[in-house]
This record gives C-alpha cells, sequence and structure tokens, in this order.
C-alpha cells in the first residue's frame, strides 16, 4: 500500500513538472527542482483534473454520433 501511495506521489510530480529535460550540443541531462516538489504535485493534480474534465465535456459533443452496427 505504501509503495502505491508514494508512486502515486512520484507520478503526480512527473506530471507536474519536477523533473526538467535540459539538452546542451556536448549532453543530454535531468534535472530535479526541489524547491518546486510540493507545487509539482499539486499541479499534476490540477492537469490530470483539467484533463479528465476536458474529456468529459467533449463527450457530450458525441451524443449525435450512432454506433449502431449492421449484420
Amino acid at each position: 500500500m505504501i509503495k502505491f501511495i508514494l508512486s502515486i506521489i512520484i507520478i503526480l510530480a512527473l506530471i507536474g513538472g519536477i523533473v526538467q529535460f535540459v539538452a546542451t550540443d556536448e549532453s543530454w541531462s535531468l534535472v530535479m527542482n526541489k524547491e518546486a516538489a510540493p507545487s509539482s504535485i499539486q499541479n499534476g493534480v490540477i492537469t490530470i483534473y483539467e484533463s479528465i474534465e476536458a474529456l468529459i465535456s467533449d463527450a457530450d459533443k458525441i451524443k449525435g454520433v450512432d454506433l449502431t452496427t449492421t449484420e
């Protein structure tokens, strides 16, 4: 159960932008911003909420589609 909760927190932090990809001519790197960690979890939750809200509002637009099949 603890592993599940920790994995959810890590996924929310990643979605929220705690890790940034930095590329130069010589190298690529992933940079973690430790000061932004608490707000990145909140940003991840907000991002997921907004995407689900957009999916639900788009579902109302599909009411006119006929999904019947013919044999």
